[in-house]
Parts: structure tokens; sequence; C-alpha cells
């Protein structure tokens, strides 16, 4: 096994979206989407995504970078228990460097970051039927008015990172 792959989950806006902003980078190796729970907190579950990705193509800190910028990492919205905006950590040595990238990414923000840096307790997956949905459904209309704009929003600030192949489509 590669022993450059690690894995780190991200939550804050619909775990579609998310899954598909995640799919969409060079060195996501796997994106799983569902609902995860935070230590301690076992049973309050918010939509959100792991992702498992290969450390020498891409970085923890431009993975949170991209997660910060592709919701609304700023917003108390009353949606916040079910679009928790975190950064859930499978490892100890994942905590420091996470939270060090918010305080680094905060000057990118006009308002104070919220997205909160917590360990990881337990995941439920989707049905599989929403598994991989964007790239499954793309012409339907939540995949169109929602997720594409955070695709091409992803596209124009990390371009570097993009999986051109996968986002050919939305390039203008």
């Amino acid at each position: 096994m590669n022993n450059t792959i690690s894995k780190v989950g991200f939550g804050g806006s619909c775990h579609w979206c998310t899954e598909a902003i995640f799919q969409s980078l060079k060195g996501v190796v796997q994106v799983e989407q569902g609902w995860i729970a935070s230590d301690g907190d076992a049973s309050s579950f918010s939509e959100a995504a792991i992702v498992h990705f290969d450390a020498e193509i891409i970085s923890l800190e431009t993975l949170i970078a991209v997660h910060l910028h592709t919701h609304s990492c700023t917003s108390s919205h009353n949606m916040r228990s079910k679009y928790r905006s975190a950064i859930y950590t499978f490892r100890d040595d994942q905590l420091q460097p996470a939270g060090y990238a918010i305080a680094e990414l905060q000057k990118d923000f006009d308002s104070v970051i919220i997205t909160r840096v917590i360990p990881f307790k337990d995941f439920k997956i989707n049905d599989q039927v929403y598994l991989n949905y964007y790239y499954s459904n793309p012409e339907k209309p939540f995949c169109e008015n929602i997720v594409g704009p955070k695709l091409r929003l992803l596209i124009q600030q990390f371009s570097g990172q993009v999986d051109e192949a996968k986002l050919a489509g939305l390039q203008d």
C-alpha cells in the first residue's frame, strides 16, 4: 500500500457538492460521501465526505484551502446542524496543521472562518444511488445550478490542482 495515502473529512455544504469538488482534484484517489459524526458527538451526524488523497500530489493544506473557498465557511446559517463546517481529522498529527491552515487562510475572507477542526468519530455512507452524484447526473438541475458554479470556482481558483479531463465540459 502507498504510504503517502491519507484521509481527512470535510463538511460544510451538501455532500453532493463536497464529493464533486474533491473528486475533481489531482491526487484525490477516493471520496466517500455521506454523514460524519465527530469524536465526542457520535449522535450528531452532518453531511460530509471522507477524502482519501496522495500527499505527494496534493497537500492537506491545499485540500483545506479548496474546502474553505468552496463553501460558506464564514456563515452561521440556520442549516449548520445539517451542514456543519468542519475538517474531520483521522490522526492527531492532522490537528495542528489543519488549525494552522485555517489561521493562514483567514486573510482571504472578510468575516471570521467558523470551520472547526474536530476528530472523526463515525461515518454513514449515503445510499448507492446518490454516490458519485454529480458525475452520474451532470444534467440534473441541482448539478447544473448548485454544483456546477462551485466547480467553476474551483477551476478559477485552483486550476493547478484540478483534473482537467474531469472538468473539461465546464471550462470556458
